[in-house]
C-alpha cells in the first residue's frame, strides 16, 4: 500500500488552483504560448484554455495576458497576479506528500 494525495483549492465552489492547472501557469510561463504549454501537457489548445477561462472567471482576475496571433504570432505571459498564485500554490503544495507518507508510515507501518 501507499498513499496518495491530490490538492485543489476552490473559490466559491469552483477549482482554481490543482497541481494540473498549477502545471499549465508554468509551462505557459516557460514557452510563452498556451498552444505549446497545451501541446507539452499532452491536452487540445481548447481544453488548456478553457481551464484558464475557468480558473479567471472563478478569481476574477486574469491570470495571464495573451496575443492573438497574427504575422510574428501569437504569445501569453503570466500577470502578477498569475505568476504570484502559481507561486503561492507551490509554498502551499510543498512538504504535503512528505507529511502525508509520514503519517502514513505513523499509522499503517509502524
Amino acid at each position: 500500500m501507499e498513499p496518495h494525495i491530490n490538492v485543489w483549492i476552490e473559490h466559491n465552489g469552483v477549482v482554481v488552483l490543482s497541481e494540473w492547472r498549477v502545471k499549465l501557469l508554468e509551462m505557459i510561463d516557460q514557452t510563452g504560448s498556451i498552444s505549446r504549454a497545451a501541446e507539452k501537457m499532452n491536452v487540445t489548445y481548447h481544453r488548456a484554455w478553457e481551464k484558464l477561462h475557468e480558473m479567471e472567471e472563478g478569481l476574477g482576475f486574469k491570470l495571464i495576458d495573451a496575443q492573438v496571433g497574427g504575422v510574428r504570432g501569437g504569445g501569453a505571459e503570466l500577470t502578477a497576479q498569475g505568476r504570484e498564485l502559481m507561486n503561492k500554490f507551490r509554498i502551499f503544495d510543498r512538504g504535503l506528500s512528505d507529511e502525508i507518507e509520514q503519517r502514513f508510515a505513523d499509522t499503517f507501518v509502524a
